[in-house]
């Protein structure tokens, strides 16, 4: 996978992608670096970002249902590899603790990912766990 395309480096540095998950992560994002305008873009077409919808005093969070499936799918196993190779990804914790479910935790790291993941794209950087979660670098400070 490294030695054909130019990001695939980028997607191997990513904490719980391995080879064969980053390049099905890959696969589904595609390799044209002018697909996604920003990361809000590429997170919608993931279909991590949540949807808000509000009307009057009431205001409700949804995941989205239309999203690529399989690169869905390849985010939530990303999203839970993670949790043993990332400090950072830790997070996860404190979305259980405040009795947000399974599922919509890993959600929420999963966007965190992409968006982390775009921002290495963009750059042309590889993955650095301390510009990744700089509130983790605060708070042990």
């Amino acid at each position: 996978m490294r030695d054909r395309l130019p990001d695939a480096e980028i997607y191997a540095s990513q904490p719980g992608l391995g080879v064969i998950l980053g390049a099905r992560v890959l696969a589904e994002f595609g390799d044209d670096p002018r697909r996604y305008a920003d990361a809000k873009a590429r997170k919608n077409y993931a279909g991590t970002s949540p949807i808000t919808k509000a009307s009057g005093t009431k205001k409700k969070i949804l995941a989205r249902h239309a999203k690529n499936d399989r690169l869905a799918d390849a985010l939530q196993q990303w999203a839970l590899g993670s949790l043993r190779g990332s400090p950072g990804a830790r997070d996860y914790d404190a979305l259980r603790a405040r009795k947000i479910g399974h599922q919509a935790a890993l959600r929420q790291l999963a966007n965190r990912h992409v968006g982390i993941l775009h921002g290495c794209l963009k750059t042309r950087s590889l993955y650095n766990e301390n510009t990744a979660w700089p509130e983790q670098n605060t708070a042990a400070a």
